[in-house]
């Protein structure tokens, strides 16, 4: 037991998270397998505030692996995740964006596997489109969900 202490301390500082780490607001959780041993598997949901645009928050919910593996951070999430994007507030943009950019990023395995979020523009209907998924690095999944948030057009979205 301690060996594998020693090695997920190591995989900590060799791998470390990505730039674009996610801040995120737990909002919930719902129990969908009981578990004797360890916490059940569950799905959560989570808010991100977009960090490009105020007054854009996105709901991500997605599955929770537990039992043993999943207390000790050693179990890989399933790929499923859903998300819908709202504005909150009033729209706007502390800057120009590019027309696609990955804005969340969050670990579901212990060293191989991310959930992505990336914002996409569409100029033509000043809308954002925010798309999630999951990758590994051998091989990701075609699993996805999107969403839109379409803008004022009085409000047009700069891009870079």
């Amino acid at each position: 037991m301690a060996a594998t202490g020693l090695v997920v301390a190591a995989l900590a500082v060799v791998w470390p998270g990505s730039a674009h780490a996610a801040e995120s607001d737990a909002i919930g959780e719902v129990d969908t397998v009981f578990k004797l041993i360890g916490p059940d598997h569950k799905i959560v949901v989570d808010a991100y505030d977009d960090p490009g645009v105020q007054g854009v928050t996105c709901f991500v919910s997605r599955a929770k692996t537990g039992g043993v593996k999943g207390a000790l951070g050693l179990a890989e999430d399933k790929s499923d995740a859903s998300i819908a994007c709202r504005a909150v507030g009033p729209i706007s943009f502390p800057k120009p964006l590019p027309r696609q950019e990955e804005v969340f990023s969050e670990r579901r395995s212990l060293v191989f596997k991310r959930l992505r979020v990336v914002r996409m523009i569409d100029p033509k209907r000043n809308t954002l489109v925010y798309l999630t998924y999951s990758d590994r690095v051998i091989e990701g999944s075609p699993q996805n969900s999107v969403t839109a948030v379409p803008v004022d057009r009085g409000t047009p979205i700069p891009l870079k």
